[in-house]
């Protein structure tokens, strides 16, 4: 019957409810939830973060990824390393939401300044009043052709500019979003507030699928901070 499949599936949603909310009935699970909130972590960042040695927090990462809350990613920079990433709509309104941001503006990074970084510029105009800006560590000669015609197939407007240098960009009250594994890792310090995203380089795999993929995760991770920025 209808209403038996409805109770079964009322059932199911539940178990996966209580699951979700056991995983977070502990101060440094929800802790590690709430630090991924709008940014990828390595395990050991958040080990430092959180004040939690490094044997522990695995047992928690585990708790979590067995509720379906977080997942790893290899560092593609340096595949030894990994980040720690929320899943996408786990929560459902079961966290407050993450503290506000105030920057002038917002600067998003990567190594070449030729793709991850220029699309992730593009989407935050769609979606924020706030400045926006990119950079690289090393500078590509142009952007990417491919990521050209990945902005033209979403409906992205690029900046009429050459790839830049983060030195020649950077200010100190910029909002720093890296969106490449490399330069989070090689990047020294910064007084800058920083956010990392762990986006695929689809640079690497060179292909318009590859490069879809890239805007779409992008698209996802700007809508998501941009309300939290003013």
């Amino acid at each position: 019957m209808v209403t038996d499949r409805k109770a079964t599936a009322d059932s199911k949603a539940r178990e996966q409810r209580a699951r979700v909310l056991a995983a977070l009935g502990d101060s440094t699970r929800l802790g590690v939830v709430e630090s991924l909130a709008a940014q990828d972590m390595s395990p050991d960042a958040l080990s430092t973060l959180l004040d939690v040695p490094g044997n522990l927090l695995a047992h928690h990462l585990k708790v979590l990824e067995a509720a379906g809350l977080v997942r790893r990613v290899h560092s593609q920079h340096d595949r030894r390393r990994t980040y720690v990433q929320a899943v996408e709509g786990s929560l459902e309104g079961l966290l407050p939401e993450p503290r506000p941001l105030t920057a002038p503006r917002v600067v998003f990074v990567c190594t070449h300044n030729s793709a991850r970084s220029v699309l992730a510029e593009a989407l935050w105009r769609q979606a924020s009043a706030v400045p926006s800006a990119s950079a690289g560590t090393h500078p590509a000669a142009r952007i990417n052709p491919r990521a050209r015609r990945a902005a033209q197939r979403h409906g992205l407007e690029l900046a009429d500019q050459q790839p830049q240098n983060i030195d020649d960009v950077l200010r100190a009250d910029d909002v720093v979003v890296s969106v490449c594994d490399s330069v989070n890792e090689e990047l020294g310090e910064l007084d800058n507030p920083r956010i990392h995203w762990s986006i695929p380089d689809p640079a690497a795999v060179g292909t318009d699928a590859a490069f879809d993929m890239a805007v779409n995760e992008l698209r996802e991770r700007v809508a998501h901070l941009a309300p939290r920025v003013a």
